[in-house]
């Protein structure tokens, strides 16, 4: 029996030394709590300060934006993959919150403490995400909407199902951002000249245009308030709660509770900004006999239009 050739090394395994050391270098160039010199590199990967050069150039010729001050280097946060890259896991303002305050009934001089702190700062600075859970058959739409978003792309959502009109359409827009837990996605439409949010979930496929963003100077950003809803415009409410009131809203709403103040042992106030009265009214009503609701004459408004469509 004729013996069977022996396979010739793929260019995969000719070329992972190599690879290693580019993910080596990546892990020294994001490690904040470090200074990085071309000669703590080469010493760290025992490789030549000349090699060490041509790795960077690498890294910057692939997109990638290097920081350099004095004689240290290191990876912008505003590098565009590296954004792309740090979606994938990120805390968002509430989790961090969380996380937060789990921490304080440690040690604050443990070790392990002090490594998840520093960790979580070196995250939390790029966007206001969560972990990324997708369902099967999503990844490829967020893989490609993270790569237009890092590359400043226009996309075609296709087959977008709006509940609005109840039509399905294709929608041309320009990705600026990830909602939470990455359910939405943040884009200007250029057919309607406004940014607004599309559910992944409604999203038939996603093609990545050749086109760069063409109305950048149109990308607002939105801020999310408390009860987690997302606008421009803020809007004040002032809230006279219950202990059980502010318990559960506390619990439900962890970041609310930078604005309980309290009237007595029995009574509290909340008093905000949020940007869509949607989720306040949404708490208000749903412990109507808990809340004595003192501002604003807007959200009053607001809650009196609930009350009249009330099919109770």
């Amino acid at each position: 029996m004729a013996k069977l050739a022996k396979p010739k090394p793929s260019n995969f395994t000719m070329d992972q030394p190599k690879i290693e050391r580019l993910l080596r270098i990546m892990q020294l160039l994001t490690d904040r709590t470090r200074v990085n010199t071309i000669d703590s590199i080469s010493q760290s990967l025992e490789i030549s300060p000349r090699t060490v050069y041509r790795y960077l150039d690498t890294f910057e010729n692939a997109g990638f934006r290097l920081e350099r001050k004095l004689n240290s280097v290191s990876l912008a946060k505003d590098s565009k993959y590296f954004r792309m890259i740090s979606d994938l896991a990120y805390f968002n303002q509430e989790e961090a919150y969380i996380i937060k305050k789990a921490l304080e009934v440690f040690d604050p001089g443990n070790q392990a403490v002090l490594g998840v702190k520093k960790k979580l700062s070196n995250i939390y600075d790029f966007r206001d995400t969560a972990p990324l859970l997708v369902k099967p058959g999503r990844d490829r739409i967020i893989s490609s909407l993270m790569f237009a978003i890092a590359e400043e792309r226009q996309v075609v959502l296709k087959e977008y199902h709006s509940i609005h009109t109840s039509k399905i359409s294709d929608r041309k827009v320009e990705p600026i951002a990830f909602g939470v837990n990455m359910s939405t996605i943040y884009c200007y439409e250029e057919e309607s000249g406004i940014c607004k949010y599309f559910a992944i979930p409604r999203i038939g496929e996603v093609i990545v245009e050749e086109s760069e963003w063409m109305f950048k100077e149109s990308h607002g950003i939105l801020k999310t308030d408390i009860f987690r809803f997302s606008g421009n415009e803020p809007r004040h409410i002032k809230l006279k709660m219950s202990m059980v009131a502010a318990t559960l809203l506390a619990e439900e709403f962890p970041l609310s509770e930078q604005y309980i103040t309290a009237l007595s042992n029995i009574e509290f106030c909340l008093e905000c900004d949020v940007y869509d009265f949607q989720g306040a009214a949404r708490f208000v009503l749903g412990l109507c006999n808990e809340i004595e609701v003192l501002g604003s004459d807007d959200f009053i408004g607001f809650l009196e239009e609930k009350r009249k469509r009330s099919k109770f």
